[in-house]
């Protein structure tokens, strides 16, 4: 976790210290009190808030929460992208997730330093103080994206009133199963692709939206873009990985070449590349030990596409 920590006092310096120590974080706090380990802050607190906003995964306010609330206020989107911001005293005594407590990790890290401080977690998330599962945190620690983060709301509210809830979690593209479903997708699949030099970006995305919806998966659950390693660079590739927030995972030739299987070989494809497949390969080598192919090669205008799935656990309860 990129953590940012700010502290405004002495003492709320020493403590951020401590932290930055415990989560491997950064301090920041006024030219006043710069000394080693400690970042100026150089400009208007909002300023830097909506800077870290964008860079870090974590906020940590060594300050009283007014302070807190007023320099993130501005930059506030929505609980799927915000940051996790925490609220700790100066005297280390209470820690306070202040936003994005389930998604954001809020809460979960406020737990953790209080256990580090010997402090008391202020928790005030409803599904929490009542002791039930909070979906969308749940979600995260299992790593599966939430399709439709609106039906959130709906389902946490039907389990503080006791009433049976609809959660979906697939990969795959069903019919919703129940009038309000939480779509969740578990991130275990990779797409293999290997594509001509210099095809477009948007060829690229439509001809590999195409393949998935023929696959019958969502393009949310897809954990990585895998290719060979001459394909590091190409534009098409790094743009798709980048839109749908996945690494683009490369492998060489001798590395794919070691993978046993059955696949669809083509001499053309070794003459260029010193591997008989790179879609099908790499695909599976991303997948890890018990990965399997799902969808083999496929061709499009210049790409090449498959689909693997890592080692994959089912999800079975009630609704």
């Amino acid at each position: 976790m990129n953590t940012a920590i700010a502290a405004f006092t002495h003492r709320g310096v020493n403590l951020a210290l401590r932290l930055a120590g415990f989560l491997e974080g950064r301090v920041f706090a006024p030219q006043r009190f710069s000394r080693d380990g400690v970042n100026v802050i150089d400009s208007p607190l909002s300023e830097w808030a909506g800077k870290m906003f964008r860079e870090a995964s974590a906020l940590i306010f060594v300050s009283a929460c007014g302070i807190a609330v007023r320099a993130v206020a501005p930059h506030v989107k929505d609980k799927m992208n915000d940051p996790a911001v925490v609220v700790i005293d100066e005297s280390g005594r209470f820690v306070v997730p202040l936003l994005s407590g389930h998604v954001g990790g809020a809460n979960d890290l406020a737990r953790k330093i209080a256990a580090f401080l010997h402090a008391v977690p202020v928790i005030t998330t409803a599904t929490d103080v009542n002791n039930l599962v909070a979906v969308d945190e749940w979600a995260v620690k299992n790593d599966c994206a939430i399709e439709n983060p609106g039906a959130v709301k709906s389902v946490s509210g039907s389990l503080l009133e006791g009433y049976p809830v609809g959660v979906a979690v697939t990969y795959e593209n069903i019919p919703v199963p129940f009038p309000i479903t939480l779509m969740l997708r578990p991130r275990v699949l990779v797409l293999g692709a290997g594509c001509k030099r210099g095809v477009s970006p948007e060829d690229f995305e439509s001809s590999a939206m195409d393949f998935l919806k023929g696959a019958g998966v969502s393009v949310m659950s897809l954990k990585a873009l895998a290719t060979i390693d001459i394909k590091r660079d190409e534009p098409a590739m790094k743009i798709f990985a980048e839109s749908h927030n996945i690494p683009l995972v490369t492998f060489a030739a001798d590395e794919l070449n070691t993978l046993k299987g059955s696949f669809t070989a083509s001499e053309r494809v070794r003459h260029f590349t010193g591997t008989d497949n790179v879609c099908e390969r790499s695909c599976v080598l991303c997948a890890g030990e018990g990965g399997v192919l799902l969808r083999s090669k496929t061709v499009y205008n210049g790409i090449t596409f498959a689909l693997a799935r890592s080692e994959y656990h089912e999800y079975n309860g009630n609704s």
